[in-house]
Formats: structure tokens, sequence, C-alpha cells
């Protein structure tokens, strides 16, 4: 038996009659910033559906109106963000996507199980479990269970009424799932950047995006033409000497190629570059790595803070198949990647690699759990084909051509297997493209789902 955290024992559910689980609301005051009024929402509910009386973990969301919409009753759209393992955005203006959403919805920010103001899920927290019991723990944190969640919460919060959804990255693994498992919860749905191979392993994902690494780093190098010389001089540094983070970590090259996850972003290029040209300087005592760089090198990397990802990043793709640390051995059909002086400096995107939880000091306590659940083959199954193309509820996705982190070719196979589902292919944006230019994206995404014409 897994003795949980004192926190999730805290919120044991109280029913013993419901056949369906209770969601256990428990709303703050509103509060008024910045052009918009937000209630902040607490729901207590079951860490494993087949067992709803068992231990329990909180669930936390946000819900945002405009002024003179607060009092209306006004439909929801529920935002599923990036990830897994990175709690909702918190805006602090009434501006990009949720300026579009406002005009005609309450917007409800979930913290997906595990992460912002949710249960929370870090080292700390499971340190007192065996790491068989941390790997089972968070074999609960995937898209089915975050899905649970979310149908779990409109039941109570809506009064069983239909409310929207969009998924961003991640967030559209979590769009799918919800087409595919309680699609009568549904009243419209969007996706922007994240269309996922409804049947492709891990190993044939990583064998597209490592092509799309390639291809940005062949452009971040040709934008910066003296970016190589100063990575390769950074690089050649810390191989020789001893560089320490903010964060107590011994600066490896393996983790100075993760800043490649920034060069598939918008303006992400840009912040990696103006990055590595501070990295160096002179000191009196020779040439020392920047205490500033070593600081803001942590700030663009969040495993150590967001320990969900590494540990659960692979998973995503696994139905009934283990991962096994997929990124790692389809790296080893890309030498490049393997830095040495006489070569090429290359980054990696966004991939997970076992010597995380040996060199992030956060994840180290975790290496077993992280192990096992590389090994476990017993996830379930996340879609149901059948059920995808009879699908009803209209969708609308932005697939972006260019985009580091989604294979095109595979987002359009599954566009053509998901039923009442239309999209719009742009090389405009990048990965984050809704971060940037968010309040058109959703328009558009909005008008091709209703069939309006297009501003």
């Amino acid at each position: 038996m897994i003795a949980y955290p004192l926190a999730i024992i805290c919120h044991r559910l109280n029913n013993n009659a419901y056949n369906k689980v209770n969601a256990m609301n428990h709303p703050s005051p509103q509060l008024t910033f910045a052009g918009m009024v937000a209630q902040k929402h607490h729901f207590t509910l079951p860490l494993d559906y087949a067992d709803p009386d068992g231990a329990q973990i909180s669930i936390f969301a946000r819900e945002i109106s405009s002024p003179e919409n607060s009092a209306k009753s006004l439909p929801f759209i529920v935002f599923f963000q990036g990830g897994p393992g990175f709690g909702a955005v918190r805006p602090a203006a009434n501006g990009g996507w949720i300026k579009r959403a406002l005009k005609e919805y309450r917007v409800l920010l979930l913290d997906q199980r595990g992460t912002g103001l949710s249960t929370p899920v870090n080292y700390a927290c499971l340190s007192h479990l065996t790491s068989n019991e941390q790997s089972q723990y968070l074999s609960h944190f995937r898209a089915d269970n975050i899905i649970r969640d979310a149908e779990a919460i409109r039941q109570q919060l809506t009064d069983n009424q239909k409310w929207t959804i969009l998924g961003q990255s991640f967030g559209g693994f979590c769009v799918l799932k919800y087409l595919n498992d309680a699609p009568q919860g549904l009243a419209e749905a969007y996706i922007t950047g994240g269309i996922p191979s409804l049947t492709r392993s891990a190993d044939e994902v990583y064998q597209a995006t490592y092509k799309r690494v390639l291809a940005k780093n062949h452009d971040f190098f040709t934008r910066f033409t003296d970016a190589q010389c100063l990575i390769k001089a950074l690089a050649n540094h810390i191989e020789n000497n001893q560089v320490l983070l903010a964060t107590g970590e011994r600066l490896t090259v393996e983790m100075l190629q993760l800043l490649g996850i920034n060069i598939g972003m918008e303006q992400g290029p840009e912040s990696v570059y103006y990055l590595l040209e501070q990295a160096l300087i002179d000191t009196p005592t020779g040439t020392q790595v920047n205490p500033l760089f070593l600081a803001h090198f942590c700030q663009l990397l969040d495993f150590n803070t967001n320990p969900i990802f590494a540990l659960l990043h692979e998973s995503i793709y696994c139905q009934q198949t283990r991962s096994n640390w997929a990124a790692h051995r389809v790296r080893q059909t890309y030498s490049e990647f393997n830095y040495s002086s006489d070569k090429p400096f290359l980054f990696t995107g966004e991939m997970v690699y076992p010597w995380f939880f040996e060199q992030f000091g956060n994840l180290k306590p975790l290496k077993q759990a992280a192990e096992d659940l590389a090994q476990k083959s017993d996830w379930p199954m996340l879609y149901n084909l059948e059920t995808l193309a009879n699908n009803q509820v209209p969708v609308s996705a932005a697939i972006y051509s260019e985009d580091m982190f989604v294979e095109m070719q595979y987002s359009l196979e599954t566009a053509a297997r998901v039923g009442n589902l239309k999209y719009w292919v742009t090389s405009e944006y990048e990965h984050n493209g809704i971060r940037m230019d968010g309040e058109h994206i959703l328009d558009r995404l909005i008008a091709i789902n209703r069939g309006e014409k297009l501003r």
C-alpha cells in the first residue's frame, strides 16, 4: 500500500453514495486586475479514477472574465497548456488569445495535475515513497487523467453544460483525448501547434523531430554567423574547467546543447544568441563564464523546477508499449549531435535523456522512478480510431509547417483520421505562435470552425 503525501491524504473524498466524482469546488472571492475579473477554484479529485474513494489530489483552476461580462452566464473555454508538467498561463493583461476568448467566453485556466497550484509533483513531495511507489504514483499524470479531471470539473462547475476547449502543444494531445473519451462534454475544440500521431511510436516521432532539429540548427548558425565560434569557445571552456550553475550543478556540454529547445520558438533564437554573446568574460585571473550567463541559463531550462516533463514526456506517445528512452536511443543514429572539438556544435531539442537524472540536482532523487517509467509497457491505450473517425464535435487546428517539435506530416495524418476536423497550415509561426499572435490565431480558428468568412 502506498503511503501518499500528506497533501493528498488531507484531500480525501467525503462522498459515499455518488457513482460520479464529486469535485468539491472551493471557490475564492473575485479578484480584479489588468482589465480582467478572476476567481480561483480548488477541486478535490481522485488520484486514481479506478479507486474514487482512495487518495485524493487538489486541482486548481483560475476563471477569468471581462469586467463587462463578469455577471453574465457565458460559456467556458478551457485552456490546456503545453508540457506535460507546466502550470497554466498567469495572465498579466487582457491580451493575446485571452482577449479574443473573453469576447464570448469565460476562460478557465487549468493547472493540470501536478503543476502550478494543484497538488505538486517534485522530489520533496515524493521523497518518502520508494522508487516503485513513486513510479506508480506518477503513472496517473498522463493526458487520460487530465481529461478525467476536466470532465469532473465541468460537471460540477457548469451544471453539466458543454464547454469549449483550446489546447496548445501537449494541450493538443489533451484535446484529442477529450474528443476520444468525453465528446459529450464539448461544444467546440481548438488546437494550436499540437496534433499528435494517433498510432506512431515514440521512436518514429524522434526519428522525424531530430531531422527538424538539424534544420533549425542550420537556420540558427546561418543567421548568426559568429554563433558557432561563440558556442564552441564556451563548450571547450566548460570541458576543461569546472563551471557551476546558479543551481549548484556542474555545467556540461550535454546541458549546453539543451538550449536548443528555445531555437524552435518565436524569439527563441535571439534569446539564445544574446546569451551566448555574454557567456565568456575576461577577468584578471583569466577567462571565466559570466555569472549572468549561469543565472539566465537556468531560467531557460526548467527541468529542475518542472520534473513531470522529464519523467513523463516520452510516455505521452506510449500505448501498450514502453518508451525505453526513445530519444536517447534514436540519437545514436544521429552521431552529429555527439559533440567533439573537431566538429560543429549542435543543439538538441525537447528530447529527454537518462543522464538528466544524474546531472540535474532535483531530478537525481527520482532516477529509479524515471527508469521504471521508461520501462513501463502497460500504458493504457489513448485513442480509439473508430471513435475519432466518427467525431461530431467541430474542431479546427493550426498546423505550423516549420514547427520543430511536431512533425507536420504526422499532424496531417491525424487530421485525415479525425472526423469534423478542419485545419490551417501556415509557415508564419513557430511552435509558440499562440503566445506571439494569439488573438489573431484564435480568431481565425473560431472562424474556420463556424464557417465564417476569414478576416
